[in-house]
């Protein structure tokens, strides 16, 4: 059996513009382990989002998938039927979106919501939905009286705390995390992803994580991929691509983060 879990091949994604068609993924191609933190780094617009949602299937016109393969445990996600996406797409591969507040519907408690999730794909009881959705707010540290909430009685950092969580019920084998703390400050940054790693550690999921923060992908995964105007342009282990770079951009990345006193300079360059 591939160690692999989920394998990209030349990988390309389209938009269709008033100009004509623009290629935003050009000849893509990677790999995510089993159990493996992968990241996928670049600066807005260069295409990472429009990997996820090529993963998912859910891209939306004006995109489309214009050629290439996505296996999942060896099964190429872009040739089933939109039946068999649908069963794969939450309860094998879940997504955790930028903003929490969008992936909340505001009308609905937190427990309904969770009820729709799993009812939709474990067919559960009300009961049942309750006693894991309670389950899943400990893991997550939120107080299960609180479990009967609207999503604007919660802060930013606990709102994508209840999505992660919904993400996590279905035990997905691959979760993507597209930008997940981009609105939060830094401490609650560090506390969501130190969780994120432990319940990693405890169920052994999958992850692409998307960001344009380098030093956060740096804490959290173990290869890094970096993207530029649509193209992998380097992808390596973290201590590789932090320390010994190949690219040009992928040391650009790097010099642009702040150093602190007495912190050297990557890839060579001096300050």
């Amino acid at each position: 059996m591939s160690h692999d879990l989920l394998e990209i091949r030349n990988l390309d994604v389209d938009y269709l513009l008033d100009k004509g068609e623009f290629r935003a993924v050009k000849n893509v191609s990677f790999n995510i382990g089993r159990g493996e933190l992968f990241g996928l780094a670049g600066e807005s617009g260069c295409g990472k989002s429009t990997i996820a949602y090529a993963i998912t299937r859910l891209s939306k016109v004006p995109a489309w998938v214009a050629g290439g393969e996505i296996f999942l445990d060896g099964q190429d996600l872009l040739k089933l039927p939109e039946g068999d996406m649908q069963r794969i797409r939450w309860k094998r591969v879940g997504m955790v979106f930028q903003s929490a507040m969008n992936s909340l519907n505001p009308l609905m408690r937190i427990d309904a919501q969770f009820h729709d999730v799993l009812y939709r794909h474990t067919g559960c009881s009300k009961s049942q939905s309750r006693e894991q959705a309670e389950a899943m707010f400990r893991l997550v540290g939120i107080p299960v009286s609180r479990i009967t909430d609207y999503p604007h009685q919660f802060s930013g950092g606990m709102r994508q705390r209840i999505v992660i969580a919904i993400c996590l019920a279905l035990r997905p084998e691959l979760i993507i995390m597209d930008e997940p703390t981009t609105a939060l400050d830094v401490v609650v940054q560090r506390e969501i992803l130190e969780q994120v790693i432990d319940l990693q550690q405890t169920y052994g999921f999958s992850v692409l994580f998307i960001t344009h923060d380098l030093h956060l992908m740096a804490q959290l995964c173990h290869r890094i991929g970096v993207m530029l105007k649509g193209e992998l342009v380097e992808v390596g282990d973290v201590k590789q691509v932090s320390q010994s770079p190949e690219h040009a951009y992928t040391r650009k990345l790097w010099n642009a983060i702040p150093q602190l006193p007495g912190h050297r300079h990557l890839a060579g360059e001096t300050a």
